[in-house]
């Protein structure tokens, strides 16, 4: 949603992911941006909230929770460290000997560590005997110091307290609802001792006099607007947690709330729905599905599909890919069948443009039909291919050279397997390995090796980049040279880097030289040019950096007719320094260079042009040249080595 627009301030109030009833904790980090998330609605700090189903029927913590137990902590504020510690205990953070977690704390004396919960890095506090001198976020893994902040806000650990006035409502409720003997239940136990036993949190009502609701959070003038069939989708959570709640309620040494007192009803559901406004579900200004769009790759026209849907369309269209390298690949499809998009930055730029066909890059999974705006991505036309991300990610590929689509490769062309090395592609062939005839991708290899690949397993071949695609070397198969290959490549690419890293670092600590100026003799110098002054290269001929590498040049040929080209070479020369003037441009005219107004000895290279040398005296007499030459065909040079002290 953020694609669409950069200024949405966007949350989301995500799901347990937990089964109803089950005897384990949801992970800290969902509890973390649940949190977050209830205390940007409730401060009207964010502009979209996307919550699931499962979430909005759940029964929450009241408003006064978050409120009574989430404090700010400032810097140069007076902070008494015991007491902090006592109100974190109460606020549910475990004192640990060292965090990681979100809602653990640690004391050393006076540095106090602590992961509050919805932040996404944990802050260190320096105190100088009271007051709050510092506080700086740190890095979880190496435990060092990133950057400091000014202040932080420290939320509930969790969504119930466990202080002592808690854990008695607890127990006075447990008592009231389910019969027998407490002290025989070892949730009862756990919860009365401090401890949080797995899955406490379908035990909620039992913490609070009455709980809360979505609906309680969100503000008066709060538009909902249903994705899905709202009704579908209550209907069929309701029915899963009904089987949970029969399977579950029979045992007594871990008797279950009923299913009411944690989930909204139907009609309690709609009922407390109905004060907000509501945007409908379907209307000219819906979103609306596509139809089938997907690309026939047996077929003589592959985008025939998306060409229908195209002449029946009465709008524009915009086509999203994942990455800028399958954004040319399917501009090279497109183009095969004739069609011509325009590129597209982002959807504000599409939707000021008036061209009917365009590409761009999105993060979007499905596509959609907007009134007269229709946009596809690439699932739409290779549903073959399913995109799937993780949360976690420990390998990063290139996306680029993957092929999405068997359409986008042809016979006869080089590919590169993970596994196995470059082949060359010779086309499908349907094959019986005892489970019924499938689809094979035929990859012959040098000394006449063929390889069968499952069509399923499209996403370990990628398109040969490394040159010409007939001169692609080919790979054997068994023989360790792709393995060969992949090792030296990745040390070759750790030895380049290893070798940047250590010019660019010597270059960083060497301190540069800057060109001393006498005024008086450059004004006199600067003079002797009897040519225009141009204003473009004066900001470069003022520039006086002191860092390595940097050097004063001009490159424009109008540089040449305004005489600029021999001041910074004049001001290099007069501290005994070498200087070059590059002359390698198709120019007529030379440049304007009193050489014998220098004193000192340097290199430089005159063209000879059309018109020869100037005619005020140089150090060398004008010539005529018969006709144009360029200047890196016939230059003068004059050479003249730094004297030595």
């Amino acid at each position: 949603m953020a694609w669409f627009d950069t200024t949405l301030r966007l949350s989301c109030l995500p799901d347990w992911e937990t089964l109803p009833y089950d005897r384990f904790s949801p992970h800290q980090d969902l509890v973390s941006e649940r949190l977050a998330t209830l205390w940007q609605i409730s401060q009207s700090q964010c502009d979209v909230v996307l919550v699931p189903i499962s979430t909005a029927l759940q029964r929450l913590p009241p408003v006064s929770h978050l409120a009574g137990h989430t404090f700010v902590l400032k810097q140069g504020q007076t902070l008494d460290a015991e007491a902090l510690r006592q109100q974190m205990v109460k606020a549910g953070y475990s004192a640990v000997q060292q965090v990681l977690n979100p809602g653990e704390f640690c004391l050393r004396g006076g540095v106090i560590d602590l992961f509050p919960m919805g932040s996404v890095l944990p802050y260190r506090l320096d105190l100088f005997d009271t007051t709050l001198e510092t506080l700086r976020t740190f890095d979880v893994d190496s435990q060092r110091s990133l950057y400091p902040v000014p202040e932080i806000r420290l939320l509930p650990a969790r969504e119930f307290p466990l202080d002592e006035a808690a854990r008695s409502h607890f127990r006075s409720s447990f008592r009231e609802h389910f019969e027998g003997d407490p002290s025989r239940c070892t949730l009862y136990r756990d919860v009365g001792n401090g401890l949080v036993p797995g899955g406490i949190e379908y035990y909620l009502p039992l913490f609070f006099d009455q709980c809360a609701t979505l609906f309680d959070y969100l503000p008066s003038s709060s538009v909902l607007c249903p994705l899905t069939d709202l009704t579908a989708g209550i209907r069929t959570y309701w029915g899963s947690i009904r089987s949970r709640w029969e399977l579950v309620k029979g045992d007594r040494a871990y008797p279950v709330l009923d299913p009411t007192a944690l989930f909204l009803k139907e009609e309690e559901f709609f009922l407390r729905m109905k004060p907000f406004s509501r945007k409908q579900e379907s209307g000219p200004d819906s979103l609306q599905a596509l139809p089938p769009l997907e690309v026939l790759r047996r077929s003589p026209h592959p985008l025939e599909k998306l060409e229908d849907f195209r002449s029946s369309f009465d709008g524009r269209i915009l086509i999203l890919a994942d990455s800028l390298g399958r954004r040319e690949t399917l501009r090279q499809l497109l183009q095969e069948q004739g069609l011509i998009p325009e590129n597209a930055r982002d959807w504000a730029e599409f939707q000021n443009a008036s061209a009917p066909l365009m590409l761009s890059v999105g993060p979007l999974l499905e596509g959609f039909s907007l009134g007269q705006l229709a946009l596809i991505t690439e699932n739409e036309l290779f549903q073959s291919q399913v995109r799937q991300t993780r949360r976690r990610e420990r390998q990063r590929t290139n996306s680029d050279n993957l092929l999405r689509d068997l359409t986008e490769v042809h016979v006869g062309d080089p590919v590169v397997h993970q596994d196995h090395g470059i082949g060359r592609f010779q086309g499908l062939v349907n094959l019986d390995l005892g489970e019924g005839s499938a689809e094979f991708m035929q990859l012959s290899y040098a000394g006449e090796d063929v390889l069968y690949v499952p069509v399923a397993q499209l996403h370990l071949i990628s398109r040969y980049s490394g040159g010409p695609p007939e001169a692609a070397p080919l790979h054997r198969l068994g023989s360790g040279q792709w393995e060969k290959a992949k090792r030296q490549a990745a040390r070759q690419a750790r030895d380049t880097a290893t070798e940047l890293l250590d010019l660019y670092a010597r270059r960083a600590t060497r301190t540069g030289w800057a060109c001393p100026l006498d005024d008086q003799a450059y004004a006199a110098f600067a003079a002797g040019f009897p040519f225009r002054r141009n204003p473009r290269p004066i900001r470069c001929h003022r520039s006086r950096t002191r860092r390595p590498g940097r050097r004063q040049t001009h490159g424009s040929a109008d540089l040449w007719r305004c005489g600029f080209l021999a001041r910074p070479k004049w001001r290099c020369a007069q501290p005994s320094r070498q200087s070059m003037l590059d002359a390698r441009l198709p120019c007529w005219s030379p440049p304007p260079c009193w050489l014998n107004s220098i004193t000192r000895t340097f290199l430089i290279v005159l063209p000879i042009g059309r018109y020869g040398f100037p005619s005020y005296p140089v150090s060398a007499p004008p010539r005529k040249s018969p006709r144009p030459c360029w200047p890196w065909k016939k230059a003068k040079s004059i050479w003249s080595s730094a004297p030595i002290n």
